[in-house]
């Protein structure tokens, strides 16, 4: 790879969080690498309509080593042998990852990046339950194994990847939807008549510790841990190791600003999930317009005393995954991300 083929010292870029609408592999990996083309981060799509194994616990469990899961009444359950469920998962993975290959090397000219997604080790064990019933993030040994299992399992799911898109940096990022929950204690039981201890943030940090060496270990050039704006653990997150963290403006605090102004100055990235994606229908709103989502993230970068310079390395992303739009529309936000990196530039430039 030639140097000069990276997104640019300054240049801010876009990409997404993964879920994708529909079923059909080939089309989203037309699209998404299509609209994300350099300098910008194309990504394996997640197709949840696809049913059991595409879902996001299923697709990271299926990459755990020595645990074998099965889907029962209550969820995702670890069980003393494969079934059909995770055999299931692992076969829609692969077939995404065939698709890949055939799609990115028709390409003249690739992203000089790509990006998967995967559960992060307390969200995933958040998700799955033990033989009893009980969801996994209960008992300490199971937390610690679950991370265990995950990290030896990234090796092969990267090389694989690594050689659908040869020559491409691989990012990585860690999705924990439920890690605010998982540090307040308010994990439910799986009776729902009480909720699980909260666990320890030592521990947290610990298990994305073992995660992100493996990574790395793995060969990702860059590893991103994508957590909810509300409590976020911006600290631990970058205690742990991770090179920076994806987070939704739209409720951040001053003081949650000033850490990532912090963060940003000792050269951690910043993914700004800046173009709200609750409604469909936001997307033809003023808010969505490509100046708009820039504003929202330049106004508070600059409250805070980040320079213009500072942007180099932002990445800006819808707010929340795609599942929800239709295929056309999922393209439209990617083309508004586009955009408003492009205007993000415009602004850095002055």
């Amino acid at each position: 790879m030639v140097a000069g083929d990276k997104p640019q010292q300054g240049e801010v870029t876009a990409t997404a969080l993964g879920p994708w609408p529909g079923q059909d592999p080939v089309e989203a990996a037309r699209i998404i690498r299509g609209e994300l083309g350099r300098p910008h981060l194309p990504y394996l799509a997640e197709l949840p309509a696809r049913g059991v194994g595409s879902d996001a616990i299923g697709r990271t469990a299926s990459l755990l080593v020595e645990m074998a899961v099965d889907v029962q009444p209550h969820g995702w359950r670890i069980v003393d042998r494969p079934g059909r469920d995770l055999l299931r998962a692992k076969s829609a993975l692969s077939t995404d990852i065939n698709v890949l290959a055939d799609v990115a090397g028709a390409e003249e000219n690739p992203a000089p990046q790509f990006k998967i997604q995967m559960r992060g080790p307390l969200s995933l064990a958040a998700g799955l339950h033990l033989h009893n019933g009980e969801r996994a993030l209960i008992d300490y040994g199971a937390r610690r194994d679950i991370a265990a299992s995950l990290a030896a399992g990234v090796g092969e799911y990267l090389a694989r990847v690594a050689v659908a898109v040869p020559g491409a940096e691989l990012v990585v990022q860690l999705d924990e939807p439920d890690i605010a929950s998982v540090l307040a204690g308010t994990i439910p039981t799986s009776s729902g008549y009480r909720t699980l201890r909260s666990v320890p943030g030592q521990e947290v940090t610990e298990h994305w510790h073992v995660v992100i060496d493996a990574l790395r270990a793995a060969g990702a050039a860059e590893i991103i841990i994508s957590v909810p704006e509300i409590e976020a653990p911006f600290d631990r997150i970058l205690a742990a190791g991770a090179d920076g963290v994806a987070v939704p403006l739209k409720a951040l605090t001053s003081r949650q600003w000033e850490q990532l102004a912090e963060a940003v100055e000792s050269g951690k990235r910043l993914w700004a999930g800046a173009l709200a994606v609750d409604q469909p229908s936001d997307l033809l709103a003023e808010r969505a317009k490509a100046h708009t989502v820039a504003e929202a993230v330049w106004r508070p970068w600059r409250q805070v005393g980040l320079p213009a310079e500072a942007l180099a390395g932002l990445r800006v992303t819808p707010a929340g995954g795609l599942e929800g739009f239709t295929p056309s529309d999922a393209t439209a936000v990617l083309t508004r991300l586009t955009h408003s990196a492009d205007a993000l530039n415009q602004l850095a430039l002055g």
